[in-house]
């Protein structure tokens, strides 16, 4: 099986890959001569994200949508097990979402043009501009538009649920958003880190109850947003590695 499985990802997933970022890639560029908010460019990201889960058979198992309130913004945080992980939010979260992302996936053709393009976050991981993040993220959020971070700030090497970066928590309780924790279970076994080889399978995505940020305080410290982390990290851990993991580093 793990031979067929390698050459339908060689000869027919990774070609149809290609495709797919070309042409939504190239659709997302184009957009701009008409829609500078970058709402159609996300439309083009959710269409890549079916067909790579179609094409890829990947099924996914969605629940906690009825959690949210549609035209909402929000910040959702989410484990991260997969590069499969990305599709499967963008596909199955209805709505305006930006991604917080490394800067170094800006230079990465076609997909680092739509991230620019469509408003994404990039940060220098080595450096990051605190300040100009923020502003950043508050003039997405005046536009009515989400965000998704992967708290963990890399993939998870063993698909449990590693600790918690506070930074992004501290920014989602100084623009006052609620955080919904998402929990996403199964995409390594789709696609391991480090691994070409796609495998079929089912993907469990759970939105869980959002968290609000209001009435931390009007002047929050790092140790509420560590707390904060902690309180999302432990959610996500129980539904995926079926136990709490506490604690979050800055």
């Amino acid at each position: 099986m793990i031979v067929l499985d390698a050459l339908w990802s060689v000869c027919v997933l990774a070609p149809a890959v290609t495709l797919y970022t070309i042409v939504f890639g190239t659709l997302s560029l184009v957009s701009n001569l008409w829609d500078r908010s970058g709402r159609f460019g996300h439309r083009s990201a959710r269409a890549w994200s079916r067909l790579i889960l179609a094409t890829s058979r990947v099924r996914v198992e969605a629940s906690g949508l009825e959690r949210l309130r549609p035209e909402t913004t929000y910040v959702f945080v989410a484990n991260h097990q997969s590069l499969f992980d990305i599709p499967v939010v963008f596909w199955w979260l209805p709505f305006q979402i930006r991604v917080i992302a490394k800067e170094s996936l800006g230079r990465v053709p076609f997909i680092g043009w739509h991230l620019r393009r469509a408003g994404n976050v990039l940060v220098d991981r080595s450096n990051p501009d605190r300040v100009a993040i923020l502003a950043t993220w508050r003039r997405l959020v005046t536009r009515g538009l989400s965000l998704i971070i992967f708290a963990e700030g890399t993939r998870s090497r063993d698909g449990r649920v590693g600790r918690f970066k506070a930074g992004s928590f501290m920014l989602a309780i100084e623009t006052g958003i609620a955080v919904v924790p998402v929990s996403i279970a199964g995409t390594r076994d789709i696609m391991r880190r480090g691994h070409f080889v796609v495998r079929p399978g089912t993907v469990r995505l759970t939105v869980h109850e959002p968290i609000s940020t209001a009435g931390i305080g009007l002047t929050p410290t790092i140790d509420d947003a560590r707390r904060l982390a902690a309180q999302a990290q432990e959610i996500i851990a129980r539904a995926v590695n079926g136990e709490a993991m506490t604690g979050a580093r800055s």
